[in-house]
């Protein structure tokens, strides 16, 4: 179950567009039932907006409760928003760790996101699984869609490169581990370099936009050099979902 959570951003001290955005989001994935944002839930809600959850983020978790609960069958009473809670912070924790930036607000939630870090880094991921996903992920998108001229090379090279490391992978441990994990940056960063190049004007203009957006309450917190970074993550992060590309890197 796929949903438009690509919708323009309100401005996260503008608490009750936000608030009003997730509310019409909750409705329309519940089918249409009226599920108010009111009281405790308006509180929640609006917590989110103070800790700096992109909106887009928020949907993105509240989509993932959606689809796990549909999987199990039909429901008999619409999805509450305090139901999506912890597929939302689950969802900021990722945003958070793939950009560079911590939680805008200090506080109980943000000891919450440290543990969570804390327990992510350490489990310690299948690098030939994830690959592999890779691999399948980038062949599907090259038989089934067109691309840029510019691009097309592009993905050549990045579906030769993978899958040389996926051959190194296999029994890589330790320091031949974190040498394929380096390279993995290294590709994704050339990729997604070149589907940059390839996004027409108009829709670059507009992801530069949304990650100003989505970073501003982060801006007064973070040194130049390190917001320099956040922004260039995050518009690869947006530049890649735009052309529905894979995450190469492997963040563990």
């Amino acid at each position: 179950m796929t949903h438009d959570t690509d919708a323009p951003s309100p401005p996260l001290n503008d608490i009750g567009a936000y608030c009003r955005a997730v509310e019409s989001h909750l409705c329309r994935v519940n089918g249409g039932h009226l599920v108010r944002i009111v009281g405790p839930a308006f509180e929640l809600v609006a917590g989110w907006a103070k800790e700096g959850m992109p909106l887009r983020v928020v949907l993105h978790g509240v989509d993932r409760t959606i689809t796990r609960l549909t999987a199990k069958g039909p429901r008999r009473r619409p999805v509450r928003i305090e139901f999506c809670e912890a597929d939302v912070r689950d969802a900021a924790d990722q945003w958070r760790r793939a950009v560079g930036v911590r939680g805008a607000a200090a506080g109980a939630h943000g000891e919450t996101n440290i543990a969570a870090d804390a327990a992510t880094t350490a489990r310690v991921p299948s690098l030939p699984k994830h690959l592999e996903r890779v691999l399948v992920r980038l062949s599907a998108l090259t038989a089934t869609r067109e691309w840029p001229a510019s691009l097309i090379d592009a993905l050549t090279t990045t579906i030769r490169d993978v899958d040389a490391c996926l051959d190194a992978s296999r029994g890589a441990r330790r320091q031949a581990r974190t040498a394929i994990l380096d390279q993995l940056g290294a590709i994704e960063r050339a990729m997604t370099q070149a589907a940059l190049a390839s996004v027409p004007d108009v829709r670059r203009r507009e992801l530069l936009d949304q990650v100003r957006i989505e970073l501003l309450p982060y801006r007064e917190q973070m040194p130049e050099a390190a917001f320099r970074q956040a922004a260039e993550a995050l518009l690869g992060e947006l530049v890649r979902k735009h052309f529905s590309l894979p995450q190469v890197r492997l963040d563990g």
